[in-house]
């Protein structure tokens, strides 16, 4: 398999941000509190991350908290996956009402905001894909070396701290007026609690010692949400500069496939903006998809129902006749 190229686009995205956008497009600014609790959401997990050698060398990890880790790992991932994106975003696929509430609760435990507010950036994003407006595109700032360095690091996590706001009512007014995903995203501190606690507690009681909380605290809580935050901004950041591009789309969005399994496939992030409400993102041979798996899954069981599953005349459409990777 070849080394994902580095593209870049013909002109660089230099206007200002927001220009261009809609009157609405952006609601209220965050409060100093948000701002301040952001800081702590990325900042606590990833010191936990950086501090994961030392821990080993100290006293090591046992295969408890291995478990832990990779289970709340993929609970929270596939509520993001499945639930906040390809759910939620994009109508990928319909679901039952408990579906719908399990998939907000697991998608708020990846602590990365609340539901409706997630939906609204995403769905910005893709309004304007690349271009002025987009809350975390890498290009904002240029195509020169300094410029893309700067930019990858605003569209991984500098954007969070952008105190102006996606305005929900213009981009998510469909979950504003469910009252269940409200109530979820109003208690989004709450899910987010129970992620770096419920852990901990199996971790106690499993063990039956605080050291074995403390184990499964720094280990399938921090760290795993440490982890699970950077593979997720790096969607917005490494999928939109490396990698290649086989279907065509209106922006730079690539396929990068050392991130497929982490990810759950949202790493076939070129396929995805050229057909955004496609349930599959892994579409072409040898592309793992766990996310179209397990919505795959929730089809057999009458859960979800009509999934929009890839259209093969619409994938031939799209598909670029090559797919040059230019550096």
């Amino acid at each position: 398999m070849s080394a994902p190229a580095l593209t870049r686009p013909t002109a660089p995205p230099r206007a200002e941000p927001y220009a261009g956008l809609p009157a609405n497009a952006i609601g209220r600014h965050k409060s100093t509190l948000e701002i301040v609790t952001l800081y702590v959401i990325v900042l606590v997990p990833f010191v936990a991350l950086a501090a994961v050698i030392p821990a080993v060398w100290g006293w090591g990890i046992s295969w408890l908290d291995v478990g832990l880790a990779v289970g709340f790992y993929y609970l929270a991932l596939l509520g993001v996956t499945v639930g906040f994106h390809r759910h939620f975003t994009h109508a990928s696929f319909k679901g039952t009402r408990p579906l719908r509430l399990g998939l907000a609760v697991a998608g708020s435990m990846a602590i990365q905001g609340p539901v409706n507010q997630w939906v609204a950036d995403h769905r910005r994003h893709h309004a304007f894909a690349d271009r002025a407006g987009d809350p975390h595109s890498p290009w904002r700032y240029g195509t020169d070396l300094r410029s893309l360095l700067k930019g990858m690091f605003h569209a991984h996590l500098g954007w969070l701290f952008d105190r102006r706001k996606t305005n929900q009512e213009r981009y998510a007014p469909d979950l504003l007026k469910d009252r269940g995903l409200v109530l979820i995203s109003r208690t989004f501190v709450v899910w987010a609690f129970l992620s770096l606690a419920l852990p901990a507690v199996l971790g106690g009681l499993i063990t039956g010692s605080w050291a074995g909380a403390w184990s499964a605290f720094f280990w399938a809580g921090l760290v795993r949400a440490a982890l699970l935050h950077h593979v997720t901004w790096s969607i917005n950041s490494v999928c939109h500069v490396v990698g290649n591009r086989p279907f065509a789309s209106r922006d730079r969005a690539t396929n990068f496939w050392p991130l497929a399994i982490l990810s759950g496939g949202e790493s076939w992030h070129n396929l995805h903006h050229a057909d955004p409400t496609c349930a599959r993102h892994g579409v072409l041979r040898g592309q793992i998809d766990i996310s179209a798996r397990v919505i795959w899954v929730f089809e057999k069981l009458g859960w979800a129902s009509h999934v929009k599953w890839p259209d093969p005349v619409r994938l031939a459409a799209k598909r670029r006749v090559e797919a040059p990777a230019t550096s």
